[in-house]
C-alpha cells in the first residue's frame, strides 16, 4: 500500500482546496470557513459576500462552474444557483 502525506491547510491562494462542504445560502449566517472557490452545480445567480461584508451578484453562472472567489457567506435572497459547494 502506498503511504500518502496528509493534506495541510495553506493560505497560499495558488494551493488547491483542502476541504469542502455543501453551502446552504443564508442572509446572515456566515460559512464555517472563508472560501477559496465555489462550485456551482445548478445554473443561476449567486449573491456572494466577501470578507469585508460587501455583497455582489454573479448573474447567469453556468452549471459546473468553479468561481475562484473568497467569500464569507452566500446570501439566500436573490441566489437562484443550486448545488453549491464551498472549497477552502
Amino acid at each position: 500500500m502506498v503511504s500518502r502525506k496528509p493534506v495541510t491547510d495553506s493560505n497560499d491562494s495558488t494551493a488547491p482546496a483542502s476541504g469542502f462542504a455543501a453551502i446552504t445560502p443564508h442572509d446572515s449566517t456566515d460559512l464555517t470557513y472563508v472560501t477559496r472557490a465555489i462550485f456551482v452545480g445548478g445554473a443561476g445567480n449567486l449573491v456572494a459576500v466577501d470578507e469585508q461584508n460587501n455583497a455582489v451578484t454573479f448573474t447567469g453562472v453556468t452549471a459546473g462552474s468553479v468561481l475562484p472567489i473568497r467569500v464569507r457567506r452566500v446570501n439566500s435572497t436573490s441566489t437562484t444557483a443550486t448545488a453549491l459547494v464551498a472549497l477552502w
